[in-house]
This record gives C-alpha cells, sequence and structure tokens, in this order.
C-alpha cells in the first residue's frame, strides 16, 4: 500500500516538474532544466519503485531520457557544443570537427592518440580527450558512436581487430573523465572505410555525436 502510495505522488511530482520544464523559453536553459528535471525524478521513482540504490540510478537513467532535447531547440543545442569543442581542440593539428546536420563528428589521426600497432593511448591522447570529456559531460543529451578506422596495411582480419580496441581503449579514457558509459558505442571500422589513398588519413579515431530528441 506505501508503494502505491509513494509510486503515485511520485508520478504527480513528474507531471508537475515536467511541466515547468518545458515552459523555459531559452534553448540551453530549457534543455538542462528538462535533463535535470527528468533525472531527479527517475531517481525518486527508481527508489520508490525498487528500495534500492540499483533501482534508483535506474530510475535517474530513464529520467535523463525522457528530459531530452525538444525538437526546436536541438539546433541551438548542437550549435553551443559545435563551438566548445572546437574551442577545446583548437590547438590540435591532428584534429579536425565536421558538423552534418545536427550531427557533430570529431576525427582524430591516429598517430595522435596510438604508436603504430599499438592500442595504448598516449599521453597526449589522454590530456585531448580529457578536454572533450568536459564538453561532453557539458551536453549530456547526445549519444556518442566512437569508431576506429585503420589503413590496409596488414591483413583486414588484424586491422578489425585493431580497430576495436582502439575504440574501446578511447571510450575508456572518456569514462575515467567522466562520461557515462551507456551514452557510448564502439564499433571498429578495420580498413572498410578509407576516406584518402594516404594510409596516414585512414588511420583515424572519430567520434560521431547526436542529440537525444525529446519524445
Amino acid at each position: 500500500m506505501k508503494k502505491s502510495i509513494s509510486l503515485a505522488l511520485c508520478l504527480l511530482l513528474f507531471g508537475g516538474l515536467f511541466s515547468c520544464a518545458t515552459m523555459q523559453t531559452q534553448q540551453e536553459k530549457g534543455t538542462a532544466v528538462g535533463a535535470g528535471v527528468g533525472a531527479g525524478v527517475g531517481a525518486i521513482l527508481g527508489q520508490a519503485i525498487g528500495r534500492n540504490t540499483q533501482a534508483t540510478l535506474i530510475g535517474a537513467g530513464i529520467g535523463a531520457a525522457l528530459g531530452g532535447v525538444a525538437g526546436n531547440q536541438i539546433g541551438r543545442y548542437m550549435d553551443l557544443q559545435e563551438q566548445e569543442l572546437r574551442n577545446a581542440l583548437a590547438a590540435n593539428e591532428a584534429a579536425s570537427i565536421r558538423r552534418e546536420q545536427d550531427v557533430l563528428r570529431a576525427t582524430f589521426k591516429g598517430e595522435a592518440f596510438f604508436d603504430l600497432n599499438s592500442t595504448a593511448l598516449k599521453p597526449g591522447g589522454y590530456a585531448e580527450l580529457e578536454r572533450v570529456a568536459q564538453v561532453l559531460n557539458k551536453y549530456p543529451q547526445t549519444t556518442i558512436e566512437i569508431g576506429g578506422h585503420t589503413d590496409t596495411t596488414g591483413t583486414a582480419e588484424y586491422n578489425q581487430t585493431l580497430s576495436v580496441k582502439r575504440a574501446d581503449s578511447v571510450r575508456d579514457a572518456l569514462i575515467k573523465n567522466g562520461v557515462a558509459p551507456e551514452r557510448m558505442e564502439t564499433v571498429g571500422y578495420g580498413e572498410s572505410r578509407p576516406i584518402s589513398s594516404d594510409h596516414a588519413m585512414n588511420r583515424r579515431v572519430e567520434i560521431i555525436i547526436a542529440p537525444i530528441r525529446q519524445g
């Protein structure tokens, strides 16, 4: 009985707070409030239903997803994130940012992160990803794909494995810098997606950032 009452109260609270959040008129403020309200109310619901820490964390994750970016706010949200990424990577000649509608693609030359045939991040790579993570953490309403790419030197099987492990290394570094693992997916493309006849250009890591759309 108590659990049912708690759940009912939480649902009422969710409705009230969500309505308040959607009344925000400023782009970035509306998004941040929506995410915060979603995560906070989700956590309350998780605790009311499961009465344990794991349920609370799951609830918070669900709530944050509910607080995604409204369709008419996405462009501005990604504009702000793009500018901050460009500022963070401005000094790095091995990095580039490209905008594809509302999706951001950050490309890093392979040698900026890894020695030849290695999957261990260089110290400079850790520092670069720390700056990237600061921006990703500021804009949590996005999903992140980390793609590893190689050249055609060596066998296709070897290159596939190498690309997967490198993508995983980048993900692990971002997690250490506070990026939520559930936002990220790693993909190894091996040698299947060349962008140049130059081997060095094809050895790269790409971080693709896409908005979570509300509803």
